[in-house]
């Protein structure tokens, strides 16, 4: 019976694009000060961007979405 240290240990290749991962986690927040994010509406708009207006309170989206959403139901 082999130990773990005797056990032949698989190196695994990690391959991480970290300014490409920090765009992303970028992408629905705008920076406020050094540390400080607050997210914001992200719904798609027409021209292919993405709503950069802060988030209502307790919504996910701004308040025009917000209200084109509760219209729609």
């Amino acid at each position: 019976m082999q130990t773990r240290s005797q056990t032949k240990q698989t190196e695994l290749q990690v391959d991480i694009d970290f300014d490409y991962a920090s765009q992303c986690w970028n992408h629905n927040k705008i920076k406020l000060g050094p540390g400080s994010y607050k997210y914001v509406c992200g719904k798609p708009l027409k021209n292919g961007g993405f709503c950069k207006r802060r988030q209502c309170k307790d919504n996910e989206h701004c308040y025009i979405h917000y209200l084109d959403l509760s219209a729609n139901i």
